[in-house]
C-alpha cells in the first residue's frame, strides 16, 4: 500500500509539472536572462564572456509533493553563438512540497564539456550543486567536471530536502 501511495503521488506530481506552460524560448528571452543575471551580480559578465559555451533556461517550472518534477526549455550557445535547443527534465524524491519557477544557466568550461552536453542525454547528478544568483554569487561558482550551474528563482514557494538529478536533451539548429 505504501508503494502504491508513493507511486500515486509521483504520478500526480509529474502530471502537474508536465502541465506547466513551458513555451519555446527565443534568443531575446535568453538575452533578457543574461542581462538579469549580470545585473544581479556584475561578476556574471566574466562567466558569460569566458565560458566556452552555455545553456540558458529562461523558465523552468517545478512542482512537488514528496516526489517532484521540473521541466524547461532553453537554448545552447558556443562562444556566444546560438547552436541548438535544449530541454531539462528533473525528478526529485524527499521531503518537499510546493511549486516554483526559476531560471537556470549551465556554463561549459571547454569544448569537451560542451560536446558531452550536445551529444544528448546529458545528466547532472544529485552530487552537483547549483549556486543561487545574488550579489557576489559568481565568486562561489566553480566548475565541477567542466560544468557550472547558476539559478535564479522567478517565483513560487518550495519546501525541499530532496535528492534527484537533471537530464537534458539537445537538438542542433541548422541554418
Amino acid at each position: 500500500m505504501k508503494t502504491f501511495s508513493i507511486g500515486l503521488m509521483a504520478a500526480a506530481t509529474l502530471s502537474v509539472t508536465a502541465a506547466l506552460p513551458i513555451r519555446a524560448q527565443t534568443d531575446a528571452d535568453v538575452k533578457e536572462v543574461i542581462k538579469q543575471f549580470e545585473k544581479g551580480d556584475p561578476g556574471m559578465q566574466a562567466w558569460f564572456r569566458e565560458a566556452y559555451g552555455y545553456a540558458v533556461f529562461p523558465s523552468v517550472g517545478k512542482g512537488a509533493v514528496v516526489v517532484g518534477g521540473a521541466h524547461g526549455k532553453g537554448l545552447v550557445y558556443e562562444k556566444a553563438v546560438l547552436i541548438g535547443k535544449t530541454s531539462l527534465t528533473a525528478v526529485t524524491v524527499g521531503l518537499q512540497l510546493g511549486g516554483q519557477a526559476f531560471r537556470e544557466v549551465i556554463f561549459f568550461k571547454d569544448k569537451t564539456a560542451l560536446d558531452d552536453f550536445t551529444k544528448g542525454n546529458f545528466e547532472i547528478e544529485a552530487g552537483a550543486s547549483a549556486v543561487a544568483l545574488k550579489t557576489g554569487a559568481s565568486k562561489d561558482l566553480g566548475y565541477n567536471k567542466g560544468v557550472a550551474v547558476m539559478t535564479a528563482t522567478k517565483g513560487g514557494l518550495m519546501y525541499e530536502v530532496s535528492v534527484g538529478g537533471q537530464k537534458f536533451t539537445f537538438e542542433k539548429i541548422t541554418n
